[in-house]
């Protein structure tokens, strides 16, 4: 398809966000040669960051350094992505499928006159050499395939969609000469006066999770019990709309079409109903457990696993036994 593809890096200082591994594994599979893109917001990639990412296929990291504006905007972001496809030209640029990636990835594409598919589950090339982004739409009903068309093909990827796999023989990722460019009038129009960081969890982000635990209107504001199994799992706890509106948890836990989107290996969900704007965030989900008192709750037609009963019941014997079972196994 194309020689060059470039993945930004997703990062918190000089840690490489685990989604990075994934889109680098993806990019080998289009081109032969994978630079991986890292917004330097402060922290530059040491050799720690180089060696993982060259692990994963990145034959170079690429620093750019936005100055001006916060980096965090998505304006600045997009100037700094524009400077790195004029500096490494390219026909694919893969991003995650965070709220702030596809809000770049939307203002990226109409700058670089390009086509952005949003939330893929697979990247391809064609027989033509276009980029062709497969996705679920309407709920998960559908299944789609997105060709690009334009001159260069924006596309973000959920978490999970690919298995990270390292490549045979990896060799540190050289680091290119860092790009320094001057933020344009959107990203300086604006003016961060304060920033406060969200509070330390040793839970997963709910994007990211491999298990996510989600409550919904059956908990009746207590999500003790799902925290705990969360816990236990290593996973995260998200909640449905009617829950956050409640006040019962935030609305950064929010799942669905209007909150976050989730692919994990495994989702329990504890008094959810299982309603059509929910379905369309958790639907790539691999396995689904269903805990509901309502045997004809809609979440039960497309559950790999349902229980009809009482969650402050069964969540709590369900944490109780999967901790008496790992007891045993490191006994």
């Amino acid at each position: 398809m194309t020689d060059t593809v470039l993945v930004l890096v997703d990062h918190e200082g000089a840690r490489v966000h685990p989604t990075a591994t994934e889109l680098l594994t993806l990019a080998r599979s289009l081109g032969d040669d994978v630079r991986a893109v890292w917004l330097d917001d402060g922290a530059a990639p040491d050799a720690a960051a180089r060696e993982l990412l060259g692990r994963f296929g990145a034959v170079s990291v690429l620093p750019v350094r936005v100055t001006g504006a916060d980096p965090h905007l998505t304006a600045t972001v997009v100037d700094g992505l524009l400077a790195a496809l004029e500096a490494a030209p390219a026909r694919l640029l893969l991003l995650g499928s965070t709220f702030e990636d596809r809000e770049v990835a939307a203002r990226l594409a109409v700058l670089a006159h390009g086509g952005v598919v949003t939330g893929a589950t697979s990247v391809v090339a064609d027989a033509d050499g276009r980029v062709v982004a497969g996705k679920e739409v309407l709920a998960g009903s559908w299944s789609s395939r997105c060709a690009v068309t334009g001159d260069v093909a924006v596309v973000t990827v959920k978490p999970h969609s690919t298995q990270a796999l390292p490549v045979e023989a990896p060799v540190a990722a050289a680091a290119a000469d860092p790009l320094v460019v001057e933020a344009g009038p959107a990203a300086r129009a604006v003016e961060v006066t304060g920033r406060e960081p969200r509070p330390a969890s040793d839970r997963p982000s709910l994007a990211d999770a491999e298990v996510v635990v989600v409550g919904g209107r059956g908990t009746n504001g207590d999500f003790a019990p799902l925290e705990e199994l969360a816990d236990v799992l290593g996973g995260a706890v998200g909640a449905t709309r009617v829950a956050t509106d409640e006040g019962w948890i935030g609305h950064e836990a929010q799942v669905g079409q209007t909150g976050v989107t989730i692919s994990p290996r495994l989702y329990i969900g504890a008094g959810v109903s299982g309603a059509v704007h929910h379905r369309g965030g958790m639907d790539a989900a691999v396995t689904v457990v269903a805990v509901n008192e309502d045997p004809d709750a809609p979440i039960f037609e497309f559950a790999d696993y349902g229980i009809v009963g009482d969650l402050t019941e069964v969540v709590p014997a369900l944490t109780q036994e999967l901790r008496r079972r790992r007891g045993a196994a490191t006994s």
